[in-house]
Parts: structure tokens; C-alpha cells; sequence
């Protein structure tokens, strides 16, 4: 006999959480992961994408929190998306939005984006937001520090990263 949904709405209530999800430390992870000083060496995404290839490698790359029209951050996981950070005087203006402007469209077709996570010690993603844990908006320069590979055979170009540490660059 099927059990009746009040049943099931209190199965899910109860189910447990993945192991270490109540005892995870906001202040403490994040005073692991945010660097004090931006890294030296930060490449670009496209320039990285030229120096990576499919085996893991350690690499330091600045972005910008963007993902060309789609959401950058995934929900509940120290996980967010980079795209070049534009380089023209026209997109240092106040307000500018890379993802609506025709000419960094057209200037950004070709650029890898960067899927930047963050791993907790079970090797899984940490089940913190990326804008609580770091405080993150779209639109912030960020450096990043970890190991990246790139997969020339993605039907998209993107750079899978994983992160050991993160320098936010202060507001433009």
C-alpha cells in the first residue's frame, strides 16, 4: 500500500545530511581558502587555455564571475564560473555588463570560460554557496590557485579548475 505524501514529506524531513554538513565552519573554511595577497603569475583563461592541456596542472588564473548570460554560481556548493576580464577602456565604466555588450560579446567568443570549485576532504564539492562563503557577487575579479586541466574535446571550451585558494580583487 502506498504510503500516504504527509508520510513521505516527513521521510525527506528526516532524511540524514551527507556526512560533515552540520559541523562545516563558514568562518574557518574560508579563512583556509582566501589568500591575504593577490598570488603572482595570474594568466588570463585564454592564455591559460593555450598552456593547459588534459593532465591536472598547477596555474594561477584572474577572472571575472560571469558565465556569458547564464548563472555563475551554483546553489549551495564553493562552486562559481570565470570569463576573461575585459581589457578595454570601454568596460571599465561604471555599470558596464560584458554580457550585454555587443563588442565584448563578439571580442569573448573564442575565450575559454573557468569552472572553478572548490573540494572539501571527502573530494566533493563544499556544500557552501560561493557568495556566503566568499562573500561573491557576479561581476567581482577574482584570482584563483589550484590545478586546472583543459579538454580539447569538450564540446565547449572550458577550463575545469580546481581551487586551493582565492584572492578577491578589490571593487573596480
Amino acid at each position: 500500500m502506498p504510503r500516504p505524501l504527509s508520510a513521505l514529506i516527513v521521510l525527506v524531513a528526516l532524511s540524514p545530511l551527507p556526512a560533515g554538513a552540520l559541523d562545516l565552519d563558514p568562518t574557518a573554511i574560508r579563512q583556509q581558502l582566501v589568500l591575504p595577497a593577490e598570488p603572482a603569475g595570474a594568466t588570463t583563461p585564454t592564455l591559460a587555455k593555450q598552456k593547459l592541456n588534459a593532465t591536472p596542472q598547477p596555474i594561477v588564473v584572474a577572472g571575472r564571475i560571469g558565465a556569458r548570460g547564464m548563472e555563475p554560481f551554483l546553489d549551495g556548493k564553493a562552486s562559481f564560473v570565470l570569463v576573461e576580464i575585459p581589457a578595454d577602456d570601454h568596460a571599465k565604466k561604471p555599470g558596464h555588463d560584458a554580457d550585454n555588450c555587443p563588442f565584448c560579446k563578439k571580442k569573448n567568443a573564442n575565450a575559454p570560460m573557468v569552472a572553478v570549485q572548490f573540494l572539501g576532504t571527502d573530494g566533493k564539492a563544499i556544500p557552501i554557496d560561493s557568495r556566503k562563503l566568499f562573500g561573491l557577487d557576479k561581476g567581482a575579479d577574482v584570482v584563483v590557485r589550484g590545478t586546472a586541466l583543459f579538454d580539447p574535446k569538450l564540446a565547449i571550451q572550458v577550463i575545469q579548475f580546481t581551487a586551493d585558494g582565492i584572492y578577491v580583487r578589490p571593487a573596480r
